[in-house]
């Protein structure tokens, strides 16, 4: 039988990179995956200057990243908070600014849009386009209520991201989440450069018989997506998939606080942002579908995934899952036997 001294010396001779990819979890090689699908499009496409500046941002994502994963998980970092907040920027931070980078990216890496592929397919399967058959509803009252919706997104999504990455302290809700939403981004993301398109309001402008009227809400809508839109990025709609998923979250941990009152409301919002999408024309029903498919698997598959890898971590003495805000050294293997007991006993 293996002795606690005997496990917690090797580990300490063990090589960096070694005990880097022990510690690594299941979300940080899916955020890995996105990260180099992303740098071999741009390298795919012909040498250019935005070429090169493109790849300045993704190789800048990707260093990030892989600077995170080394110091974090390869316990380079001793202090908990200093990991905390390193690992939560180059992690979930990396995927979230990769957005901002599609602007210049989607337009390089693909060149072709396929909006009325997209248009076609709708009326093929559901036989109606919610962006046509809503046109003649269009007034300020409706214009105003779904942009109110629409631009509200980003409130619902950082009330929802800020206190759980910075300030949860459940392990298994906060690895839930954050496993979601890495994986509803990164596909996203992907698929953004697989499938490009600029929707219907600019695909199928001349189609549309009526203009949605000024007001100051519609007017903060189109001000987000014209300065930092990534004017393809419609299949899927995250729009769709990030309030869907933030919903059935809620809804699945209505036993927890604050999530047990919250949850009526968020579902509300969720629906009126979804109907909001096609209304406002900046998305066909299918991509409506695909984010809402892939926000469903991303939060059903997490809670059997975080808790094979919280038991994993547990059981082999690694260190958290996502590391805490605290003073205390890094918790893991390697600095100290308490942690590691639990996994000797198992061994």
């Amino acid at each position: 039988m293996t002795s606690e001294s005997d496990i917690i010396e090797r580990r300490r001779k063990e090589p960096w990179w070694q005990r880097t990819l022990r510690e690594t979890a299941i979300h940080d090689f899916a955020v890995f995956a996105f990260l180099l699908f992303l740098n071999s499009a741009v390298l795919g496409t012909p040498n250019s200057p935005e070429r090169s500046a493109c790849l300045v941002r993704t190789g800048g994502l990707l260093l990030a990243f892989l600077v995170s994963i080394v110091l974090v998980r390869g316990r380079i970092l001793k202090r908990s908070w200093v990991a905390a907040l390193i690992y939560r920027l180059g992690i979930y931070g990396v995927v979230q600014v990769s957005y901002f980078f599609l602007k210049h990216i989607l337009p390089l890496v693909n060149t072709t849009t396929l909006d009325q592929k997209l248009y076609e397919f709708d009326l093929a399967l559901f036989h109606f386009e919610p962006a046509m058959a809503w046109d003649r509803y269009v007034n300020p009252a409706t214009t105003e209520w779904f942009s109110f919706f629409y631009f509200g997104y980003f409130l619902l999504m950082a009330v929802h991201v800020v206190p759980l990455l910075f300030f949860g302290r459940r392990k298994q809700i906060v690895g839930e989440f954050t496993f979601a939403m890495l994986i509803l981004f990164s596909i996203g993301h992907t698929l953004y450069m697989v499938v490009p398109g600029y929707g219907p309001y600019r695909a199928m402008a001349d189609a549309f018989q009526n203009q949605f009227p000024n007001g100051p809400w519609h007017q903060l809508v189109m001000n987000a997506v014209h300065q930092g839109g990534a004017q393809m990025d419609i299949f899927p709609s995250l729009h769709t998939g990030a309030p869907t998923l933030l919903a059935l979250f809620s809804y699945r941990n209505r036993k927890e606080m604050p999530f047990r009152y919250t949850w009526p409301v968020v579902t509300f919002c969720t629906v009126n942002i979804i109907i909001a999408t096609m209304f406002l024309r900046w998305h066909y029903l299918i991509d409506v579908v695909a984010g809402f498919s892939i926000a469903v698997s991303a939060v059903l598959l997490s809670r059997p995934i975080v808790r094979w890898e919280i038991a994993r971590r547990r059981r082999e003495g690694l260190g958290d899952l996502w590391p805490e805000f605290s003073n205390a050294p890094l918790s893991g293997s390697g600095s100290g036997s308490k942690d590691l007991a639990g996994g000797v006993a198992a061994a």
